[in-house]
């Protein structure tokens, strides 16, 4: 079954011809200002033959949808409203569904949400203590990763995903931490928004709430330039002056010293997510590294679990220069792994089995 993959992100399109579990073609348009125009060029040039459907990754499917849902003009509305809760996001993802709805009015077009791995977790892990009324949880992002790293990971180990507990470190410009117990998501970094957790390229990940409140005070800011900033000029851009962490490897090997305090802040806040997930889960038969930064970074995976010998995470030096897949030594309790994602070929396999 043939499917096209459509990934409208906040400045860029990816999209992809699979079918599962091979892509027959893929490509992505950078710097987009216009989803629309942009989607409708793809759709002109991509190999669009014998399509069977259409799969659309969608950031925040709220409360509404746990699972993907074939899209209709209901569906659709509903994604443009919990737009509210991803402002910079879910209006393209409704975008490039309306484009290609029109463009491929005769296809089956699915909805998979970022959210919905993350419906599993239990009320201890999203609840907030803060007003009922405000009517406010964690949902958690990335969702479609760690569905599919999971299992990866599972699968190098020799067992079925049932019968792993895993922690998923999905390391890119954006990042995120998961503890999958069993094959079901049970915490994750990322909370309402995809600002909490991790830090990230260009967002701050966990700070103190009252941050805001201070902000508002001291520097009179209001609070959509403080989101912009939390989200679009803090994180590694802010501490190390650039949100590509080759970039910051290039400005520690040059001496500079705030680069490589970004670094171990980066790697820091990993560690502390490593010991909580462990923790949570009472354990964990893996540790798997992936997206951009944990597939390519042997020292960011290093660095992220050095000293943890005593919770039984050991990594070896050579296998880890190597890239893995296994990069623990021997000796190691926990099994650390590299997993290169595949979130195309995890959202048509999912619109494939809904249709």
């Amino acid at each position: 079954m043939s499917v096209l993959t459509v990934n409208c992100g906040s400045s860029s399109l990816k999209w992809s011809v699979v079918d599962p579990p091979e892509t027959l073609a893929s490509g992505t348009v950078q710097q987009v200002t216009d989803h629309a125009a942009a989607l409708t060029e793809v759709l002109e040039n991509a190999p669009l033959d014998e399509l069977s459907v259409v799969a659309h990754r969608v950031v925040h499917g709220g409360e509404r949808y746990s699972a993907p849902v074939r899209i209709n003009e209901a569906v659709l509305a509903s994604i443009r409203d919990l737009s509210v809760l991803a402002p910079l996001h879910n209006p393209v993802n409704a975008d490039g569904i309306e484009v290609a709805m029109r463009a491929l009015p005769d296809l089956p077009h699915v909805a998979v949400f970022d959210t919905a791995f993350h419906a599993t977790l239990p009320p201890r892990a999203f609840t907030y203590a803060v007003p009922r009324a405000w009517g406010v949880r964690r949902y958690g992002f990335h969702g479609t990763s760690h569905a599919y790293v999971s299992r990866e990971a599972a699968r190098l180990l020799g067992k079925a995903p049932e019968d792993v507990d895993v922690i998923v470190l999905h390391l890119g410009n954006g990042a995120s931490a998961s503890a999958v117990q069993k094959g079901h998501s049970v915490d994750t970094s990322m909370g309402l928004t995809p600002l909490e957790g991790l830090v990230m390229g260009t967002r701050s990940g966990d700070v103190d709430p009252a941050l805001v409140l201070h902000l508002r005070r001291t520097r009179n800011l209001s609070t959509d330039e403080i989101d912009t900033v939390l989200n679009s000029r803090s994180g590694l851009l802010a501490l190390a002056g650039d949100n590509d962490m080759r970039e910051v490897h290039r400005r520690i090997d040059a001496g500079d010293t705030a680069a490589e305090l970004a670094l171990d802040v980066y790697c820091y806040r990993i560690k502390k997510y490593v010991g909580a997930y462990l923790a949570a889960l009472g354990g964990a038969d893996a540790i798997a590294f992936t997206a951009g930064v944990g597939e390519n970074d042997s020292m960011v995976r290093a660095q992220s679990l050095a000293g943890l010998e005593r919770l039984g995470i050991e990594i070896d030096d050579a296998r880890n220069r190597a890239g893995g897949p296994r990069i623990s030594a021997d000796t190691s309790a926990v099994s650390v792994l590299v997993v290169p994602t595949d979130e195309e070929l995890e959202m048509a396999v999912q619109a494939a089995a809904l249709v």
